[in-house]
């Protein structure tokens, strides 16, 4: 009969580590974008067109 070490020996590659296919930390602190700024321009606008269509047909 095989000792513990025989069985489970057997059937593992020499180099047992595998690389880690998600790797932990290292990444940018903030992912790059372009920020809020389109959302303020759209806010912007449509504040603009309520006081100018205020202004004409007010």
């Amino acid at each position: 009969m095989a000792g513990d070490e025989d069985f489970y020996t057997r059937d593992r590659p020499e180099i047992p580590d595998l690389a880690e296919d998600r790797p932990r930390g290292g990444g940018p602190e903030e992912p790059g974008g372009r920020g809020n700024w389109p959302v303020w321009f759209v806010v912007l606008l449509i504040l603009a067109l309520f006081v100018v269509l205020t202004v004409i047909f007010g």
